[in-house]
């Protein structure tokens, strides 16, 4: 149990000036939302236009990448969602807001790659075993289309919030229908020029290898913040020696905390002790000041104590 004088401490912190509800609720920027938006129609709309094409040539590189175009319209809507439900404002029940649903999303999309995978892959073999009739001119166009439209939303996703990782997930499903157009691509060229049909599995396959290292890649760092991992470019240590070098009133830190709300919301607990004769609230602020600038720390939560923590 902690002293009365740690229990008046930590409440004082709590008491003078600082807005909580309001520090637990970051503003979700419009852009992100806006162009996660427009890039879901455009790949909804050409999704469309691949299915006609794939089914009518019979590659199965488009009806494949058709199929990723799906998903990753899916995956947009849900990105799309995440931001939109993300503005919606904290509560008793969830103090922290609805931000965490954006990392929800991104691991949701990071694992719809691995099927995606999986399912062109399976259809690839069997296609090798069984090679079908495949019109190179039609499926050549298509991919050209896809192509196009895949450059420009990647292009649209791109200039938006790079560190986020809702937006990094929606980005990576982007990037997958990109290759898998260039794939096409080539394979409609090899078939036209050499007639070897079996160009169009396997470079399936290939893309498919891409797909699930995206995949992956999404999984492990939006499943670190779901985990509440200490975000990656902090170090606890670190913390503790430059607040006790910085300032001279801090006898010692320990108990520190460091996780995610989202990949830009870093969030730190950290239990302090001070000389009796500190002026408490001064230091506070330059303590959370100095947790900003340092260490980009946009929310901290900070227990002075007089004694050695019972803990």
């Amino acid at each position: 149990m902690f002293s009365s004088k740690k229990s008046d401490l930590s409440h004082h912190k709590h008491d003078h000036g600082h807005d909580h509800e309001h520090d637990h609720v970051p503003e979700v920027t419009e852009d992100s939302e806006k162009r996660i938006f427009w890039v879901m129609c455009l790949t909804g709309g050409y999704m469309i236009l691949q299915v006609v094409g794939g089914l009518y040539s019979g590659s199965l590189a488009l009806i494949a990448d058709s199929g990723h175009m799906l998903s990753d319209t899916a995956a947009l809507g849900l990105a799309w969602f995440g931001f939109r439900l993300g503005k919606k404002p904290a509560d008793r029940k969830r103090t922290y807001g609805y931000h965490r649903f954006q990392i929800l999303a991104a691991f949701t999309n990071g694992l719809t790659l691995f099927f995606i995978a999986g399912w062109i892959t399976i259809e690839a073999i069997d296609r090798l075993f069984n090679p079908g009739h495949v019109l190179s001119t039609p499926m050549l166009f298509v991919a050209i289309a896809g192509l196009i439209v895949n450059i420009i939303g990647f292009v649209v996703l791109h200039r938006g919030d790079s560190h986020n990782v809702n937006m990094q997930g929606a980005l990576l499903h982007v990037m997958g229908d990109l290759l898998g157009s260039v794939a096409a691509i080539a394979a409609a060229l090899i078939i036209m020029f050499t007639g070897w049909t079996a160009a169009d599995p396997l470079l399936s396959i290939l893309v498919a290898l891409i797909v699930l290292k995206s995949g992956y890649g999404i999984i492990k760092r939006s499943g670190h913040i779901l985990l509440e991992g200490t975000p990656e470019h902090l170090d606890l240590d670190q913390i503790k020696i430059k607040l006790t070098e910085k300032f001279p009133e801090i006898l010692d830190a320990h108990h520190i905390h460091a996780w995610s709300l989202t990949a830009e919301k870093i969030i730190v607990t950290v239990h302090v002790r001070i000389d009796e004769n500190t002026a408490i609230q001064p230091l506070l602020d330059q303590i959370n000041a100095y947790l900003q600038e340092e260490f980009s720390v946009g929310h901290a939560t900070v227990q002075l104590e007089y004694e050695s923590c019972a803990s």
